[in-house]
């Protein structure tokens, strides 16, 4: 990742860096150059992290697909019971059933979300990325 070039519109000459002309000219005649120190930590621990958040991330994803498909049969014993009026009650509790399995299948999804995203927040502290401010 370190070696991703990042283009921005306006370059800001930052400490550390040195001025030198751009070759060949022409519209950006003047580039900076910086080097990026990035402190030594434990490899081992970045891994553990990424690796938690890929299986938060699978995870959240087995609880979507888990609503959708709940939801669904939601919906189909709900054309069953305006379809099987003999029947009626017995689809409207599956119905009701399934609807409730739905949202706690989501309720799951959103928990693993968070999940990731606070893994992913561990990471990027792991890895030397997260900068500590005061303000912001």
């Amino acid at each position: 990742m370190s070696e991703e070039k990042h283009h921005h519109l306006f370059h800001h000459k930052k400490e550390g860096e040195e001025f030198e002309p751009a070759p060949g000219g022409g519209v950006n005649e003047y580039a900076y150059t910086s080097e990026t120190v990035v402190a030594a930590t434990d490899d081992g621990e970045y891994a553990r992290i990424t690796k938690e958040e890929k299986h938060h991330k699978h995870k959240e994803h087995l609880g979507e697909m888990g609503a959708v498909a709940a939801g669904a049969f939601a919906l189909y014993e709900k054309h069953e019971a305006k379809k099987d009026p003999e029947h009626a009650h017995k689809h409207k509790i599956e119905e009701e059933l399934a609807a409730a399995a739905a949202v706690g299948s989501g309720g799951y999804a959103f928990h693993e979300h968070h999940e990731k995203k606070e893994d992913h927040k561990e990471a990027k502290e792991a890895s030397g990325e997260k900068k500590h401010h005061l303000f912001g």
